[in-house]
Formats: C-alpha cells, sequence, structure tokens
C-alpha cells in the first residue's frame, strides 16, 4: 500500500470533464506518456510547465464527468501527478482511474480549503489529507479494501496478475 504522498495542490472548478483533462484529438492511443503531453491544455495552456512530478490535482464536484474514455486518468498518471482529490468523481472516471491504478481521494471539505501551491501530505491508509502550508487536516471517503489494494497494486490488471499467480 502507498505510505504517503507528498506534492504541492493546483486547483480547478466543479465539472472538469474527460475533453478537458485530455482532448479527444489524442485519444487515438493509449501511451501514458504520449497523454500525459497534452494533459488539462484545453483547461491550462500552462499546466504541464506549472506541475511537477507528484503534484496533487484538486478539483470540485463530478470531476471526470462526460465520457467513459480511459485516457483521461491515463494522461493524469502519465503526467505523474501523485493523485487526485476531489469533492466527488463521476462514476465512469472513479472507475477508470481505480482500473489503472490511480489515487483518488473524495474530500469537499479538502476542495473547499486547499488553495493553489498549498503543500500537501496524503496517507491512503489513513484516508488523512494534510496540508501543511496551513497546518489543517481533512478526512476523505474511505474506500472498501479491495478498491485500495487494486490502487495500491498498480490497476486492476496487475491486481488479477497477482491473485493468478496465488491460485
Amino acid at each position: 500500500m502507498l505510505e504517503k504522498l507528498r506534492g504541492r495542490a493546483i486547483k480547478y472548478g466543479h465539472n472538469i470533464n474527460t475533453d478537458l483533462i485530455i482532448p479527444a484529438r489524442y485519444c487515438i492511443n493509449i501511451d501514458e506518456e504520449e497523454l500525459s503531453r497534452h494533459c488539462m491544455e484545453d483547461l491550462d495552456v500552462d499546466f504541464l510547465e506549472k506541475m511537477e512530478i507528484g503534484d496533487v490535482l484538486i478539483a470540485g464536484e463530478n470531476f471526470g464527468c462526460g465520457s467513459s474514455r480511459e485516457a483521461a486518468p491515463m494522461a493524469i498518471k502519465g503526467a505523474k501527478l501523485s493523485c487526485v482529490v476531489a469533492s466527488s468523481f463521476a462514476r465512469i472516471f472513479f472507475r477508470n482511474a481505480i482500473n489503472i491504478g490511480l489515487p483518488i481521494f473524495e474530500s469537499k471539505e479538502a476542495y473547499e480549503s486547499i488553495e493553489n501551491g498549498d503543500l500537501l501530505e496524503i496517507f491512503p491508509e489513513n484516508n488523512l489529507i494534510i496540508n501543511l502550508t496551513k497546518e489543517e487536516e481533512y478526512k476523505s471517503t474511505i474506500f472498501p479494501p479491495i478498491i485500495r489494494e487494486v490502487i495500491s497494486k498498480g490497476g486492476m490488471v496487475n491486481f488479477v496478475r497477482e491473485r493468478l499467480k496465488q491460485l
């Protein structure tokens, strides 16, 4: 299991759809590195220049709404963001993020308080988000152990491979 994630906050608003996460014109392949080169570019043209490896994407309600394309969480993972913290996730994005092993955390309280540039530490085992800049703590929704295990294994494919080895 992931012990701790750490990064600066990059914050956006509500209803960020999959076309804003990765524009459809780039969804001609499934290479995370290639997709990451266009991550968030229609929402924030300077996103890749602003972000650093390990940063935390913060968003409001219904993050990942729109199409069912798995390329959206793949672009985020490929950009090497540590995770996404949102008030809520669109159900298909939620499932796709778990399937590819992208750590996600639901916390309306965190979204409302965190500001761009805040330094965060996230403890997946405890569902705890610590804002080191503001010296605040927030709880995230507790996902069932099986979901946390799938994410910790890097996604559903790796999870199934390990389970099959045990047979």
